[in-house]
Parts: C-alpha cells; structure tokens; sequence
C-alpha cells in the first residue's frame, strides 16, 4: 500500500482538479452570466434556447460534482484517516475521525437543509445561524480535538464542498429539471422551483470562493501557520465580501459591453 498511495493520491489529485474546474466555472456561468442573460430573454426564445443550454450544462455541472466531491473523500481518506497527513497524527487511527467525518456529512447534508428548509424565508437568520455552527464546529476541531492547522483547513473544505455538492444533486439539478420540462411543454415554471434552485446555487457560489484558497492553502503552509481557527474564519468572511461584490458588478450594464 505504501507504494501505492502516491500513484493513488496523484491520480486522486488530477482527477479532483479537472472535475473542480469543471463545476465551479459552470457554477460562475450559471450565478454570474447565464441567470443575468436569461432575464433578458422572451418567452419564445427561452423555450429555444434554454431547452438546449441547460440540459448540456447541468450534466458536466452535476457529474463535475459528484467527481469532485468522490475525489475529496477518497484524498481525505488516505492522507488524513490512513497515514499521519504530513504530521497530524491526531487524526489517524483515533475517534476523532468518525468525530471529523459525521460532522462532514450530517453538517453537510442534513443539518444545513433542514436549517435552510425551515428558515427559507428568514436569510438573514439563517446565514447567522449557520456561521455560528460553522464556528463551533471549527472551535471544536482546533480546541477540544487538537486538529491542527492543516487538517482542519481541509476538513472546512470538505464540509463546505460536501454542502455544495448535496444542493446540486438534491437541490439545484432537480428543480432546474422541472424547470426545463416545464419550458419544454410551453408552461410558466413555477416560482418556487426556481427560487430554490438560485438559492442554493449563490450559497454554492459563496462557498466555493474560500473552499478554492482552503485547496490551494495546502501548498502554502505559511498561511495556515499564521494563526488559529479564528484566522480561517476572518478569510471566509473576507472571500463572502468578495462573492457579494462580484455579483453586484455582473448585475451592471458595462459588464456587458464588449
């Protein structure tokens, strides 16, 4: 196994990356181009046009997903949970890894839908709420199990990422398949199926700012040796406050002119 890991975390790596971009360039498509675009679009064209777009987007976006999201575990598993992680001993072979893992995808999956599910339509309530948990749960890893600076990065990446790929798969990709079907037939889509799909893709598109500097921060060790988990936490606010300007900036007119 030792002199297959490194073929294995290389293949797992490339594989990662190329999936990664994949995903979230459509993810920047969608949030920043297309949904700008589609506004500006009438009935009978969008019944052309968006029929034959979506469908072949949708299917890199959501199996750019599922790639992405297989790879990541399968590198956490074998850097993290079956060898040391390039030093974070406390990790391996101890309870901390079921501890790690469960709040990786209950947080991910089920705890984040059923906070958003039931505060749709209080954000703002919502968005404090999950940042405190987010909070906590990294306050846990660094305090109480000794995570350190390095594994616990990749963990918030991983529940970040995790959340992302549950709303395409469960969230975004099904509503936009009624919406289709529903364009197809001539038919107004209901309002709710596209409010929850937008929804959940701009929480992807907030996400997916600090998850790239949390993917590429392993190869930049200095940066996660400046503090503790509450530095983590000042950059994802900082990537949330660049998303946001982002998308006031595609919202405006120039943006158009070439």
């Amino acid at each position: 196994m030792e002199t297959l890991s490194p073929w294995l975390e290389a293949l797992f790596r490339w594989v990662h990356v190329v999936a990664g971009v994949t995903w979230i360039g459509l993810l920047y498509f969608f949030n920043w181009i297309n949904g700008n675009v589609a506004k500006q679009l009438d009935a009978e064209t969008k019944q052309k046009v968006l029929p034959e777009l979506l469908p072949r987007t949708l299917y890199f976006f959501r199996w750019g997903a599922a790639y992405t999201w297989v790879t990541g575990v399968l590198l956490l598993g074998l850097i993290y949970y079956m060898s040391d992680g390039g030093g974070n001993a406390s990790m391996a072979g101890s309870a901390n890894i079921g501890i790690a893992f469960g709040a990786i995808v209950l947080g991910g999956t089920v705890v984040y839908d059923l906070l958003w599910k039931m505060l749709q339509d209080k954000k703002e309530i919502a968005l404090g709420i999950s940042f405190i948990l987010l909070l906590g749960v990294m306050s846990v890893m660094d305090n109480v199990m000794g995570v350190e600076s390095r594994g616990l990065y990749i963990h918030v990446g991983a529940l970040f990422g995790t959340c992302m790929a549950m709303n395409v798969w469960m969230r975004i990709c099904p509503a936009q398949r009624k919406i289709i079907t529903a364009i197809k037939a001539g038919d107004a889509p209901e309002a709710g199926w596209g409010a929850l799909a937008g929804l959940r893709s701009k929480h992807n598109t907030y996400m997916s700012v600090p998850l790239i500097y949390i993917m590429i921060s392993q190869h930049h060790p200095q940066a996660q040796e400046a503090g503790s988990w509450m530095v983590l936490a000042g950059l994802i606010v900082v990537s949330w406050a660049i998303v946001f300007w982002i998308y006031k900036k595609a919202a405006k007119p120039e943006v158009a002119a070439y």
